[in-house]
């Protein structure tokens, strides 16, 4: 049995490790396509839009906040739904969603019809991106999913690599509209097709008896055990400090002195270092527990964010800042699909993962605009990043209780 889950060449074994490349490569298609589509595509043209509805740029990405906020509603029942077994359904059917969406995001004349749109666009979001994929891969193969968790997230990593420059090409060649309707076509192509195709829900794992009638039993135990708490308290943490920078970084750097050449340089590698670092951690997924990776992302943050604050004004030294700052958000998106199962309880994945992540998206919607708030006061983005230093420092204390406390409730060494 060992040799066969290892090797995959016996004869039992090998279809069904063709079974499951094939399922993670839809799957991953599709990730690539709805990230790309739905969420990368809207800052390469939202100052298009602006030109042309005359709204300002505030009330244009108003519409994003708004996505967020929807999304991290949505994620709770459409986390329930994967747990009963309709995968498939949820998915598919948000990314036909995604395509009806886009072909109206593209015929939007107005600040309001945009708002409605976006809010609906939302819905989308927690139906495809990696929440309820990484649900979908739970069903399917339960004690078994951390391996596919991570290879989704390697896929999706490749997403603003695709997406961002064709998006731009889209728009420079036929206009934003024409942009924003050609990814409708794709959505449904690239990511409806493969969702329909993969995600079978009669292969994935039976339900247990408990959760086949309602998931409220595995929540209620999941909100009972103390990691529960501290995961949260840590992923919020997290996203406040993550999002914030992320969104101010231009600004916050040409504040700091860096000239525009040198920040847009840096900023370009942030992507590419996600993939990399998930390639890593692919590479290394089955010697290192989520509790380590956890660890050495909570730590990384503050210090990459205190590393900003004295980083001399040269391109050697941002580039490996933008390096070390892309790695350490392309790990946190396993932390993210593994700590539940590993450190919560790995019944009704989907519906615990959800209630989870729903305050952290609420917490990264309304981040960048606090912290515009805070700059405005200030007229400084110092007193902004002191704050998202000490806001990630707590996310360290509150993800190193969270192992603690699962390595008392289930007698085990996490940290292996």
């Amino acid at each position: 049995m060992r040799r066969r889950r290892l090797t995959g060449i016996t004869a039992e074994g090998a279809p069904r490790d063709d079974r499951r490349r094939v399922f993670i490569t839809g799957l991953g298609v599709g990730q690539v396509v709805s990230w790309g589509t739905i969420y990368y595509a809207f800052p390469v043209v939202a100052d298009r839009m602006g030109a042309e509805l005359g709204a300002a740029r505030a009330e244009i990405y108003a519409g994003a906040t708004i996505a967020f906020l929807i999304a991290a509603v949505a994620a709770y029942p459409v986390g329930a739904w994967i747990d009963r077994g309709h995968g498939r359904a949820v998915m598919s059917i948000g990314a036909a969603l995604s395509a009806l969406l886009l072909l109206a995001w593209s015929q939007a004349t107005s600040l309001l019809q945009l708002y409605a749109i976006f809010a609906g666009i939302g819905v989308a979001q927690a139906m495809c991106l990696y929440e309820p994929a990484f649900a979908v891969v739970a069903r399917r193969y339960g004690r078994e999913a951390r391996s596919g968790i991570t290879a989704v997230t390697l896929w999706g990593g490749f997403a603003s690599t695709v997406f961002v420059p064709l998006t731009e090409f889209l728009a420079e060649r036929y206009g934003w509209r024409g942009a924003i309707a050609s990814l409708a076509a794709i959505n449904i192509l690239f990511a409806l097709v493969p969702y329909l195709l993969v995600i079978r829900s009669a292969q994935d794992l039976p339900l247990e008896p408990a959760e086949a009638a309602s998931s409220r039993g595995p929540v209620q135990e999941a909100v009972r055990v103390p990691a529960f708490w501290g995961l949260l308290v840590a992923f919020i943490s997290y996203y406040v400090a993550f999002m914030v920078v992320t969104y101010h970084l231009y600004p916050l750097l040409r504040e700091r002195g860096f000239d525009a050449a040198t920040v847009v340089a840096a900023m370009a590698l942030i992507g590419p270092a996600q993939v990399a670092g998930r390639i890593v951690m692919w590479a290394v997924a089955s010697r290192v527990s989520v509790a380590q990776l956890g660890i050495a992302v909570f730590v990384g943050l503050p210090l990459a964010l205190f590393a900003l604050w004295a980083l001399p004004t040269q391109f050697i030294w941002l580039g490996a800042w933008a390096v070390l700052h892309g790695a350490i958000n392309g790990v946190m998106t396993i932390v993210r699909g593994l700590a539940v199962p590993e450190l919560v309880t790995r019944r009704a994945y989907g519906t615990v993962n959800a209630l989870l992540a729903a305050p952290s998206n609420i917490a990264k919607a309304l981040a960048p605009m606090g912290a515009a708030i805070a700059w405005k006061m200030s007229q400084s983005y110092g007193p902004v990043l002191v704050g998202c230093i000490a806001i990630s420092v707590i996310g360290t204390f509150a993800f190193a209780g969270a192992v603690a406390m699962a390595r008392r409730n289930r007698g085990v060494d996490l940290i292996r």
